[in-house]
């Protein structure tokens, strides 16, 4: 029932309420021999009481809509915008805005040869996993075997589809799957711990696996960014702060508790963990809208055929990871040795702190800071700001406890010098463009409180002299705010031992560092690939230390 349906129930009542006279319908049963004649001051009068009591209930109802807002759940979002326009879907989109560029997990990323480089050309090639047929050596009866061996709390379906994305984890990529086992060895137990903590099935953590390789910074051509791969609205609606230091969505850990509130408010709204998980890629709505089109059956494959492609061989993705990594050893395969650090203090920061601070009084490399943070987006922990999260590993604690003292004073002037501080402001956020369809019903302040930007800006970005919209009318959005018009001069990370200088032809030089690879190096940069550095350079994945490079703008 949407809001309207809500506020003409409420109306209907308020009339009848009120005497027959007053809305003016004549009660044949009550009054036939004893009419009662009003006079027109008296119908102006209970008219104007009628008007008070509907101006009430507007504002209840508006005091309702409000604490819907506040609440972070796929529910409140439903309310807002899905009823609104049953075509949308959880992001305010239709089935048709959603384009590969929309939902490139790595069911993308993978098959277009962008998440890793450096890899042999067998683990390079693009699959068309609508079409594809994979063979194995291991018979159907094994598979099946060994899928119910695993128990698993959700359901683990299995055809012909399932079967390749099992064939595709297990045998078609052993170098990708050698680095996301060892990965797996850290991230995985911060993952189980948060789905514990709410109650929901551990096997929800292969998602991570389909989202980004277990990347945390990964970032998609749409602009989702981190482990689970949050859109910027999404993000702010569960919660995940953004803001010229800090991004979130590149945290492991809260990214992790967002994406286990997110898939709880899908199941408590679908009742089945594969449409949760579906909806995690394309949105409720679109879910929604396949259910709807199969005539109410909320079995995934009874929804398969009307879901959108790229999210058609997302459950089956899901189940191909959870026993590539379950059997892995079966195959061959041996996780690659990352050094990831065993265990982990966390201290909590009230006082501006920058990486470097740490790294060359307490000892921590520079890399190994980014790596356990990468949600200081600047190298920068705004502890001003109120008390944020420094992760260490365990061997440097006594280290940094014994200079937390001198540790916020070291370089300080330098590092926190007025200059710098409003370079960092001046960066902001990194922009994420996109462009949006008018539908029926938009007008430009819900597209803007929908996208978290103001209406000036859209009519900005737009040359919009007006605020009259056309339905199918495009119009171009920034989230994070439109990009800077020339690259900020100086900041944390080029006060490093990476340096990169702006271009005036369309492109950013960096200098290769010691640790570098092509992908590593495209994942600082919003939009770029390795294959785009590649193009870009006429180079191969081959790279060396000191090395330029120049990294095309988007």
């Amino acid at each position: 029932m949407n809001h309207r349906t809500i506020l003409t129930i409420l109306l209907a009542a308020t009339v009848l309420s009120l005497s027959p006279a007053a809305a003016q319908i004549p009660d044949t049963q009550t009054r036939k021999i004893n009419p009662v004649i009003k006079s027109r001051k008296q119908l102006q009068k209970e008219n104007e009481d009628m008007k008070s009591e509907i101006e009430v209930l507007r504002q209840q109802l508006k005091d309702l809509e409000e604490q819907y807002h506040a609440s972070d759940s796929i529910a409140s979002e439903m309310i807002e915008i899905y009823e609104e326009n049953e075509e949308r879907g959880l992001d305010g989109l239709s089935p048709e805005d959603y384009t590969p560029e929309l939902t490139d997990s790595l069911l993308n990323l993978w098959y277009r040869s962008r998440q890793f480089s450096g890899l042999g050309r067998s683990e390079d090639e693009e699959y068309n996993m609508d079409s594809v047929h994979f063979t194995s050596d291991v018979p159907d009866s094994i598979l099946l075997k060994r899928l119910a061996a695993m128990n698993a709390y959700i359901t683990l379906p299995y055809n012909e589809t399932v079967k390749n994305y099992i064939i595709l984890y297990s045998e078609k990529m052993p170098t990708k799957m050698a680095h996301m086992l060892a990965l797996a060895d850290y991230y995985m137990p911060i993952f189980e711990e948060t789905f514990n903590k709410y109650n929901m099935p551990q096997e929800l953590k292969y998602m991570a696996v389909i989202e980004s390789a277990l990347n945390p910074v990964a970032v998609s051509r749409a602009g989702a960014k981190g482990m689970w791969q949050f859109m910027y609205s999404t993000a702010r609606n569960y919660g995940l702060k953004i803001n010229s230091y800090v991004d979130e969505r590149l945290d492991p850990v809260k990214s992790a508790d967002a994406a286990a509130r997110y898939l709880q408010d899908a199941y408590r709204i679908f009742g089945d963990w594969n449409l949760a998980i579906s909806s995690y890629n394309c949105g409720s709505g679109n879910v929604n809208k396949a259910i709807r089109r199969a005539g109410g059956n909320k079995d995934f494959w009874a929804i398969y055929e009307y879901l959108p492609r790229e999210t058609r061989g997302y459950v089956p993705a899901f189940v191909g990871a959870m026993y590539a990594f379950r059997y892995y050893k079966e195959y061959g395969l041996v996780p690659e040795n990352l050094e990831m650090p065993a265990h982990v203090d966390t201290f909590a920061i009230n006082r501006n702190l920058h990486f470097m601070q740490v790294s060359e009084l307490v000892g921590v490399p520079l890399d190994l800071l980014r790596d356990m943070n990468p949600q200081y987006i600047h190298d920068v922990i705004p502890g001003n700001e109120g008390a944020s999260i420094l992760r260490l590993p365990s061997q440097f604690t006594t280290a940094f406890i014994d200079h937390e003292d001198s540790v916020y004073t070291y370089r300080q002037k330098e590092l926190f010098s007025p200059a710098t501080l409003e370079n960092l402001r001046n960066a902001g956020t990194s922009s994420t463009q996109l462009t949006y369809v008018v539908k029926k019903g938009d007008y430009l302040g819900k597209i803007a409180a929908r996208n978290g930007v103001s209406v000036s800006q859209i009519k900005q970005w737009n040359n919009l002299r007006s605020n009259n919209l056309r339905i199918g009318q495009r119009l171009v959005i920034y989230k994070g705010g439109a990009p800077k018009a020339t690259a900020v001069a100086s900041t944390a990370k080029t006060s490093s031992s990476a340096s990169a200088s702006s271009g005036q032809s369309g492109y950013t030089t960096y200098t290769v560092r010691k640790g570098d690879t092509l992908y590593k190096i495209a994942s600082r940069y919003p939009g770029v690939s390795s294959n785009d550095i590649m193009k870009y350079n006429g180079i191969s994945s081959s790279i060396k230390v000191g090395q330029k490079i120049k990294i095309p703008q988007k």
